[in-house]
């Protein structure tokens, strides 16, 4: 059962029934937990901040849980007027006919915004601030249906805060009067309709879809109050189970047709009933802070909005503007970093990324890329840089995993810290432990510590995680590889405290692989069991070089000893690895799949490889990355 669905639903058990202007004056106020900027007025700015910290308080009762990992404090951009707001609002909005938005929840990798406009009118002026922060503590609810999302958010919006009470669920009169006067969509529309079709973004299609969506869940919502039922619940259910949303209705609904009708009628009633809730849900607006905010600033966070837009051309303008008038805006340069992520140029966004931490940045965001992507380039001199950068992005967002990962694999691949890499490991797995590579990495460390029982024991925990035919296949073969490296070692007399344990199917760097946009995938391989060379060392001092061709007689050979020639055309590049679990791997212009092994799947395809010299007959140099492109 998805708890937030359950406590949205469980808790009703308790009720008792384009371009900005040119100089606008940016206000910027901050509470406990939002930021909200404006080109209005520092009262209008305190007013909307307290809005948002009253919904919040009141959804803390009503799922604590969620709202406690709600995350950093969310930035609010509310524009006076229209203007404001559609510089900054999705293309797909500003088309001839779109939709004409009031608010808007945005996701981008660094923040969470919400957008709203303070011009509207009518009973509730502040539905929106409500429906989209209603979006915001659903947002990880990736099996939601578009249609329970706006319902749910739509249900929410009317709220109404008086004193120590509270009304939830009041309908909206627009919407009331719009269906009783338009044909309604066919249910099986209604709960297919996606962020592509026309009934999401077109003004004249939108509009049955938004009000509809609200009318479905209000009343399978009170259905489910009156006959202490839980068909919304058992929908949730389905869905979680991976069944598609017409299906699910199907299975927790029942006849289709029957609901269809049942809905026509309870859309036709004369009154529709609220619910209500007790409590007291004020907030002091004279305790929030004006903090002074500059133009550049602003516009640095306004790109980086478009960049989450997908507004690139924009975006990238607004940049430029910003550098040319305050060359050292550390926000424009961490902006500019994931406007180069979203054009899939990596090197670009390193670039900007180093430069933004170089300034002190305060983003997790950046300092956590910077320090991933440094990594797969093998950038001499910068482990001091980034280790301080993980930690850094650590302390800013201590809920984000992925940065626990990355810095766990650092020590790893260093070998050092190895007590400091276990509890890091540990605690990604605990923030979020349905992530496979998360144990993946923990059960190579074990290896590395020459702890193979302790690795098996964590893969064979994650055994339940393996959905995928080709996880439970790579997880069952790793398992046997490291027993079988057991019996081995047993049979060899191996020394236990050998620094050159085999790592059997290793997990090269799982979280600190990462695509050009941002994705990250597992590198890991089966090592044969053929013996193989003694091979040099680089020293540390070598000299590196960065060649690009294409992968050719790729080979894996015991223990971790990877071998491959890099085709020029004109001639051949010899390399190796002694220890595959020590390249970085990274891919430049493509997803590759979730679980990509060195051994077997990269023949034939085109990579940039770092490499430094070393001195053996049989080789050029020792390979640091391996950048993968198509």
């Amino acid at each position: 059962m998805p708890k937030f669905i359950a406590a949205l639903l469980v808790v009703l058990g308790s009720l008792s029934v384009a371009h900005a202007e040119s100089n606008p004056q940016w206000v910027q106020v901050q509470s406990d937990h939002f930021t909200v900027i404006t080109d209005s007025s520092d009262k209008q700015a305190r007013h909307i901040d307290g809005q948002f910290e009253r919904m919040r308080s009141i959804f803390s009762t009503l799922f604590p849980a969620r709202v406690a990992d709600s995350g950093p404090r969310i930035i609010v951009f509310a524009f006076k007027d229209r203007k404001g707001f559609n510089a900054l609002e999705p293309a797909a909005y500003l088309a001839k006919g779109s939709l004409q938005l009031a608010g808007l929840f945005l996701r981008t990798p660094d923040k969470n915004y919400i957008l709203v406009r303070l011009d509207t009118e009518g009973e509730h002026p502040y539905s929106i601030v409500y429906h989209e922060y209603t979006h915001f503590l659903m947002r990880k609810s990736e099996w939601i249906p578009l249609w329970l999302n706006e319902g749910l958010a739509e249900f929410y919006q009317n709220t109404e805060i008086e004193g120590k009470d509270v009304r939830l669920g009041e309908p909206s009169p627009d919407d009331i009067l719009y269906l009783r006067d338009h044909p309604l969509l066919p249910l099986a529309t209604l709960l297919a309709v996606d962020h592509n079709s026309p009934y999401y973004h077109e003004e004249n299609k939108g509009s049955v879809f938004y009000a509809e969506s609200w009318a479905l869940t209000h009343y399978i919502q009170l259905n489910d109050f009156t006959h202490k039922t839980q068909h919304l619940q058992d929908y949730a259910k389905f869905l979680q189970q991976h069944q598609d949303p017409l299906t699910a209705a199907q299975h927790a609904f029942g006849d289709l047709g029957q609901l269809q009708k049942a809905l026509t009628e309870y859309i036709g009633q004369r009154s529709f009933q609220l619910f209500t809730m007790k409590g007291t849900y004020t907030v002091d607006e004279a305790s929030f802070k004006s903090v002074p905010i500059s133009a550049s600033d602003v516009d640095a966070i306004r790109a980086d909005v478009l960049v989450g837009d997908d507004r690139t051309g924009d975006a990238s303008a607004l940049l430029d503007k910003v550098l040319g008038e305050d060359p050292k805006n550390t926000l424009a340069r961490e902006s500019q970093g994931f406007l180069c992520m979203r054009k899939q140029d990596m090197e670009c966004a390193r670039k900007w990324f180093t430069e933004a931490v170089k300034l002190g940045s305060q983003s997790a965001m950046a300092n956590y890329y910077f320090a991933v992507m440094s990594l797969q380039t093998g950038v001499k001199g910068s482990d001091d840089a980034i280790e301080a950068s993980l930690l850094t992005a650590i302390k800013l967002e201590p809920n984000f995993a992925p940065s626990y990962d990355a810095l766990a694999h650092f020590y790893g691949i260093h070998n050092e810290k190895f007590d400091e890499a276990h509890a890091l490991f540990a605690h990604a797995i605990e923030l979020e432990p349905q992530q496979l590579n998360y144990r993946l990495n923990a059960s190579s460390l074990e290896m590395q510590r020459n702890q193979p029982d302790n690795a098996v024991r964590i893969l064979e925990a994650a055994a339940a995680l393996a959905t995928k035919p080709d996880q439970i296949q790579m997880l069952q073969s790793r398992i046997a590889q490291i027993k079988n490296f057991q019996t081995q070692r047993e049979k060899s007399q191996f020394s236990a405290s050998t620094s050159d344990v085999p790592t059997g199917n290793v997990t090269s760097s799982a979280t600190n692989a990462v695509t050009a946009d941002g994705k990250t995938f597992t590198v890991s391989a089966a090592a044969p069991e053929t013996p193989e060379k003694t091979w040099p060392v680089a020293d540390a001092s070598a000299k590196h070089h960065t060649v690009t061709g294409t992968l050719r007689e790729v080979k894996c050979a015991y223990p971790t000893t990877l071998t491959l020639k890099l085709d020029q055309g004109a001639k051949s590049v010899p390399l190796f690895s002694a220890n595959y679990y020590k390249v970085e791997y990274g891919a430049a212009n493509f997803t590759p799949p979730d679980n990509l092994n060195p051994c077997t799947a990269i023949e034939g395809m085109k990579a940039r490889i770092e490499y430094a010299d070393v001195t053996d007959p049989d080789v050029t140099g020792q390979i640091v990355s391996i950048i993968l492109s198509k």
